[in-house]
């Protein structure tokens, strides 16, 4: 069924984060009268101040584009965490969201093995709660149309058979971040058929860009190469990774949120889809584009050194997305290479770092 965002609320969870904020921008850039409330947590997991900058970026989005139709759309941010239950209660009651995105989450693999609580806490406690305000709308005169969450591509573990398909059995996470993903699908899927919430889960596939998260590899990357330090690569490069730019996952988050899903065959309205690239690159590869970019903008002279590491903890081989569904159903690919991609991102981290 067909879902129109014009004129309507939506509640975005973890609108401070890297995902949250491009989505939200998109949102108020290419729909008129919209009404977004935004919450995070604003945790110090890591930098704080790159997410006070994309607040900055989307209130200044905001303003620019009351200017120009006179104030109908809106943007409205409150600080708050999703585990406390009676703030996310009193989220739903006053503001009656329409369409919910849930991206709000404690993420990292390797974060998840030594602080395993705060995954509990967000995505696990987080999500029920979600969930659960969703639930208390069904029936009423505006019930919730339409939620929509990030899950991962951790949840395929190290499945051999590629591209990763929905189809694909996913019972083995090899991290806790993977398992809590997991859960997130299964809750979804129990509270879509006993409720009747139209639920879509995206498993995303090693999303980066612009204003991206400093713990991944690619940012963590760029600081040691600019400080003249080894990089670190594990398996001894020998990785593949189905890199995702946040443009094209923005694109695709819009797109599903504009359709529920059909019921399964047990009557839920429930569906996952794959976003990622649905062409991996080798990690040598990926570097070695990078250092390219990053010698182009100016940022770095030469490449730096390489200390190859064996396979971390919790780590996968390869990733790889079967989009099949997601082109079928939306018409849409995710399409950015990792030259045009990285590109955007040194071109970034050469404007923020040298202000």
């Amino acid at each position: 069924m067909k879902v129109t965002l014009e004129g309507k609320t939506i509640l975005i969870t973890g609108a401070a984060g890297f995902i949250g904020s491009f989505l939200t921008k998109r949102l108020l850039e290419s729909v008129k009268e919209i009404k977004i409330i935004g919450i995070d947590s604003i945790t110090d997991y890591y930098d704080v101040s790159l997410k006070e900058e994309r607040l900055k970026m989307l209130e200044e989005t905001a303003a620019s584009i009351n200017q120009k139709e006179s104030g109908k759309s809106s943007f409205t941010f409150i600080k708050g965490d999703i585990a406390d239950k009676a703030f996310i209660d009193d989220i739903f009651a006053e503001y009656n969201p329409s369409v919910v995105v849930n991206l709000a989450a404690q993420a990292g693999v390797r974060y998840s093995i030594t602080n395993p609580e705060s995954y509990i806490h967000s995505n696990i406690i987080g999500f029920y709660n979600i969930l659960e305000a969703c639930r208390a709308t069904m029936g009423t005169e505006k019930p919730v149309e339409h939620l929509v969450y990030a899950s991962s591509s951790s949840v395929y573990g190290s499945n051999k058979k590629v591209p990763y398909s929905t189809e694909d059995k996913v019972d083995n996470p090899v991290s806790l971040y993977a398992a809590t993903k997991k859960s997130n699908e299964l809750f979804a899927h129990a509270y879509s058929k006993l409720y009747k919430i139209p639920s879509t889960g995206l498993r995303f596939f090693t999303v980066y860009g612009p204003m991206g998260r400093p713990d991944m590899a690619y940012f963590k990357f760029t600081n040691k190469l600019v400080k003249s330090e080894p990089i670190q690569i594990y398996n001894m490069g020998d990785m593949y990774r189905d890199f995702t730019f946040v443009s094209d996952i923005v694109t695709g988050i819009v797109n599903v949120m504009q359709k529920t899903p059909e019921e399964t065959e047990d009557g839920a309205p429930y569906k996952v889809y794959n976003i990622g690239n649905n062409k991996p690159s080798s990690l040598m590869n990926f570097v070695e584009i990078l250092e390219n970019c990053l010698i182009k903008e100016g940022i770095i002279k030469e490449p730096g050194k390489k200390e190859l590491l064996p396979m971390q903890p919790g780590d996968v081989y390869q990733t790889y997305a079967d989009v099949t569904e997601l082109e079928r159903d939306f018409g849409f690919k995710p399409s950015t290479t990792l030259e045009q991609g990285l590109g955007e991102f040194a071109k970034w981290y050469k404007t923020y770092y040298n202000r």
